[in-house]
């Protein structure tokens, strides 16, 4: 029944209504622990304006893997940026502060990650913003907070302090080596969604009070609330929580496991009816009725554990991934290969879900993109469109959403209050680029050649 609901999920994606249509954000983000909130936004239908320093704008428009671009853009910006307006905005000179607060007069939400007071220093900190629009909702996202001793020090963070002084990185590896940090900015990405649950709380709260509120959150301190077991354990037993590798210590059997042709699958096989499935499976049906096996708390205790890992580890050894994964569906216990991240994209069940999306973006061209992971049968989030270059949007912004003229913006750009792009790789448009696509007074899809892959 699930399955008929979602039959015709990926046809109807670009015509139905956006959630959050109407709700308009001010970025004033950099890298991607403040960047990739507003974007889950924008994918869900905000209008989400991001304001940068013109001519450099973001840093991480230069952010990417060995320092290669993706079509003169930086992967990472790329990732975290789609579906937004760019307005490139001075916020340092009282004329760009005092546009921004225009634009805070008629938005929702202003979404920060500069360091602690920058924002006040420049004038348009929550203090100040609240006294212009009372019902607005402003997030600061940093490492630390605003508020602390890290705070008081104004320390700077990114991703990787953050899993260093969150513990995370101390459990990330296996025993006896050294930390490891995760490359993929889970931090900030985690961060940046949990960020946007308050925002949303804060939203309806509004709409039953009427009242704004001010938003505070550290990367690092959500980085701890992943670890669920860690603290608990650490109360009672008074141990410290370490490294164990790709083993799950709450779970047994379940690892990760190399296979005859060399590559990985993982199994879990933690209740009765899997763990009798996968012994049969391995030719090792009494392994159910040995007494250090036959309960699950009891193959928890570290001898047991290590033991069946061991048998297992053995038989995996013997057969491929796909094997595997075709005995664990016949005996029904968890396995599936250890993909490697190319494979996502040619996934048939990746692409007939929607999980990567084909955007033929009027600038950029042809592209696979990651949709926002969640299917809304009603209001479905999408990709519209990838990035501009900075101050690509300023003339669709000042006209249509401040009613300026032509002379009014063109004196803002002569006081440096506006500017658009340096002429570097990453901050222009692509070299490709004609002069006109993309410059159109509003991205609706309708108007774009964009679809998801099916």
């Amino acid at each position: 029944m699930a399955q008929d609901m979602w039959k015709n999920y990926l046809e109807g994606i670009h015509t139905k209504p956006a959630a959050l249509k109407g709700i308009r954000v001010l970025e004033v983000c950099t890298i991607i622990l403040g960047p990739a909130g507003p974007s889950f936004l924008a994918k869900m239908g905000a209008e989400v304006i991001k304001c940068e320093i013109p001519p450099g704008g973001d840093t991480s428009r230069n952010l990417g893997p060995f320092g290669g671009y993706f079509r003169e853009q930086g992967t990472g910006f790329v990732h975290a940026n789609q579906n937004k307006y760019f307005m490139g905005l001075n916020l340092k000179y009282a004329e760009g502060q005092e546009i921004f607060r225009q634009l805070v007069a008629r938005a929702d939400v202003v979404e920060e990650n500069m360091r602690p007071g920058v924002l006040e220093k420049w004038n348009v900190g929550y203090r100040q913003l609240k006294e212009i629009n009372p019902g607005i909702i402003y997030i600061s996202k940093n490492g630390f907070g605003q508020w602390g001793q890290y705070a008081d020090e104004n320390r700077p963070s990114n991703d990787g302090a953050s899993q260093g002084l969150a513990g995370f990185a101390s459990m990330s590896s296996f025993p006896g080596q050294r930390p490891l940090r995760n490359r993929l900015y889970v931090a900030d990405n985690y961060g940046a969604l949990m960020g946007e649950v308050a925002v949303l709380a804060a939203l309806h709260h509004r709409q039953r009070t009427g009242k704004g509120q001010y938003i505070e959150l550290s990367q690092t301190e959500v980085l701890i609330r992943t670890m669920s077991w860690v603290w608990p354990y650490q109360e009672i037993t008074e141990k410290n929580a370490g490294p164990e590798g790709n083993r799950d210590v709450c779970i047994c059997p379940a690892d990760t496991f190399r296979c005859v042709d060399d590559r990985f699958v993982a199994i879990a096989a933690p209740t009765p009816g899997e763990f009798k499935g996968l012994c049969e499976v391995m030719g090792r049906p009494e392994l159910t009725e040995d007494p250090r096996f036959k309960d699950h708390e009891v193959r928890l205790q570290e001898e047991n554990a290590v033991e069946i890992l061991a048998i297992i580890r053995k038989w995996a050894m013997t057969k491929t991934p796909e094997e595997i994964e075709a005995l664990a569906e016949e005996r029904g216990f968890a396995a599936t290969r250890v993909l490697h991240a190319k494979d996502v994209i040619t996934s048939k069940h990746s692409l007939g879900r929607g999980a990567v999306a084909y955007v033929d973006d009027p600038m950029l061209g042809p592209m696979y993109e990651f949709n926002f992971p969640v299917a809304m049968s009603k209001t479905p989030p999408r990709v519209k469109w990838s990035v501009r270059a900075v101050g690509f949007d300023n003339e669709f912004i000042m006209t249509h959403m401040l009613s300026k003229n032509k002379e009014q913006i063109k004196k803002l750009y002569e006081c440096k209050a506006l500017g658009k792009w340096a002429n570097v790789i990453a901050r222009r448009p692509p070299s490709t680029w004609d002069g006109q696509s993309g410059v159109i007074m509003s991205r609706e899809p309708e108007k774009q050649k964009t679809h998801t892959a099916g």
